[in-house]
């Protein structure tokens, strides 16, 4: 157990960490962006003269936040319990980002409609510049809170060897027409791209779906994974969404690689019938490969859809692990 000499050593300790971690700086940077000198966060206030917080300050707190955590608990008795408190904080930060989603996603669509009905009066004119500062600053805000996620999710990943999962949501234009109406629309369609962009995916599919009990060889399934990116760079890794097992393993290698991720889980409305239905909508998408591990009559189901939709396969059974249990995805 490492000892530290004051909570200022521990905090330094996490600091370098942060510091050394690859690829979160930029993250980091690309987000905390100010699109103007002053922001707006409601529909009733005035813009006010307000700062996006330092980046760097904002990545060593996250990592603070999530890590100490980890680094108090670790060699006691309460350290099975570090798992559960980081995913509440990981998870606070998931739904936060996603409530100032959800405010974007309104003042975009009142963006939206005042672009389609054009007024060439001063005050529409003055509402349609702030609506579309409240849509730039909510975009910012979210973009930042996202990128503190995903920060906290990595140390999460980290000190767990598991990705984090969310309990919900998805671990992404003149004739009459003022100055203000053409950077509004421009804005629209910029956000629809970037946003489809994130969910949605681009590349080929491959897909990875497996039981939740008894399955601990992870190196035998990222040795499959490892192989297919090596032959398929632009992978896109789908998943049958579940947290433990072989889904967990595969989701701990695609957020270690940074392959993307799509989570397909049953639409419960279907009842009994959502995982074939979901399994029969996967084959759809004509994924180029699977990984499928041994599980229950789902998996059985999607590996004779994907056989006979000529889907190259690769089986794997509990019986082919390794015995020597190095760490328990189920």
């Amino acid at each position: 157990m490492t000892v530290f000499n004051s909570f200022a050593d521990l905090a330094q300790a996490r600091i370098n960490l942060a510091d050394a971690r690859e690829g979160i700086t930029e993250s980091y940077d690309g987000a905390f962006l100010e699109h103007s000198d002053l922001a707006k966060l409601n529909i009733i206030e005035a813009p006010i003269a307000a700062e996006m917080p330092d980046p760097d300050m904002a990545r060593r707190a996250v990592e603070m936040a999530i890590g100490t955590i980890f680094d108090v608990l670790k060699d006691t008795r309460m350290e099975e319990f570090a798992q559960q408190l980081a995913w509440g904080m990981v998870n606070s930060f998931h739904m936060t980002a996603r409530l100032a989603e959800g405010r974007e996603d309104d003042a975009a669509k009142k963006l939206g409609e005042m672009a389609r009905h054009f007024d060439p009066s001063e005050i529409y004119a003055v509402e349609l510049e702030e609506t579309q500062q409240l849509c730039q600053t909510l975009q910012g805000c979210r973009e930042a809170l996202e990128a503190m996620r995903d920060h906290a999710a990595d140390v999460y990943r980290v000190e767990t060897g598991r990705p984090f999962t969310a309990a919900r949501g998805s671990q992404v234009s003149k004739n009459g027409v003022t100055a203000s109406q053409v950077q509004a629309r421009d804005f629209l369609a910029a956000r629809a791209k970037d946003r489809r962009a994130q969910f949605q995916p681009d590349g080929p599919l491959v897909i990875v779906s497996g039981g939740q009990k008894d399955w601990h060889d992870f190196a035998m399934i990222w040795a499959i994974l490892d192989d297919i990116k090596s032959r398929i760079p632009n992978m896109v890794l789908g998943t049958t969404g579940m947290r433990k097992g072989v889904d967990a393993m595969a989701g701990a290698w695609a957020q270690q690689n940074g392959v993307n991720t799509i989570l397909f889980v049953p639409d419960q409305r279907h009842g009994n019938r959502a995982p074939f239905l979901r399994n029969e909508s996967i084959v759809k998408l004509n994924p180029v490969e699977a990984i499928i591990g041994e599980g229950s009559g789902i998996q059985s189901n999607l590996a004779q859809r994907l056989r006979q939709a000529g889907v190259p396969l690769h089986i794997r059974r509990i019986s082919d692990q390794a015995q020597t249990r190095s760490r328990t995805f189920g």
